[in-house]
């Protein structure tokens, strides 16, 4: 039961981070045969997986059809950044109230973690700078002592994932990628000063980009977007 559980626990990272690099696009269908020769694992495992991802929303599951990757689309978009925006100014507002220096530590060392992967670097790895941005992200709400928040939260970030190659890909031109800019510094020194109204502005201003930048495609631009070839490089 235990390797069963590890190796379906494997999966679940190795499906959703081949979902998140464009491997599988959105709206695929996930044929079961396949995705065993690809892993190179029995079909218990991946079903397993496949069940969980669904939770998170990676993956939907048809009556009778089997399973697909999570469709895209800007009105989830919008859906998403809205349901970010009004529980994360809770979870910060709380957490600025309750956070105490082992919380600032742990900012400050999520922020340095991100810091080192340069986004401008030729052959920069999107994959781990998006784990090192979200933990960024979380670390900042942390303390809000709200398990509920946090893992919504979370899950929210997670599905934000599915949309990063609308800004985050090494094929794009240098003006439409993202750049930080300073962007994560300026939201930090707000957040440890307590600053709650000047630490939101600034993270409304950090997500804006990704909205306008969606809004300003036809629908068969976005389309193409989401679906980009993997930028891992």
């Amino acid at each position: 039961m235990t390797n069963s559980t590890t190796l379906s626990d494997q999966m679940v990272k190795a499906i959703r981070r081949d979902i998140l690099l464009g491997t599988f696009l959105p709206g695929e269908k996930l044929q079961m045969n396949e995705l065993k020769q690809h892993y190179q694992v029995g079909g218990t495992p991946i079903r397993e997986a496949l069940v969980q991802l669904v939770w998170q929303h990676f993956v939907v599951m048809e009556p009778q059809k089997g399973f697909r990757v999570a469709p895209v689309s800007l009105d989830e978009l919008r859906d998403i950044l809205a349901t970010r925006r009004a529980i994360a100014g809770l979870a910060l507002e709380k957490a600025m109230q309750r956070g105490d220096e082992e919380w600032e530590l742990s900012i400050i060392t999520a922020f340095h973690r991100m810091e080192r992967i340069q986004l401008d670097q030729p052959g920069v790895d999107y994959e781990e700078w998006g784990e090192r941005h979200m933990g960024f992200h979380m670390a900042l709400i942390k303390a809000c002592n709200s398990p509920m928040m946090l893992s919504t939260l979370e899950n929210i970030y997670n599905q934000l994932e599915r949309y990063r190659h609308i800004w985050l890909n090494g094929e794009l031109d240098e003006v439409t990628r993202y750049h930080d800019h300073g962007e994560h510094k300026t939201i930090m020194d707000a957040v440890l000063a307590r600053d709650l109204k000047q630490a939101l502005l600034l993270i409304e201003a950090h997500y804006q980009h990704v909205i306008d930048l969606a809004e300003s495609l036809s629908p068969e631009k976005f389309s193409e977007r989401v679906k980009h070839t993997p930028v891992s490089a």
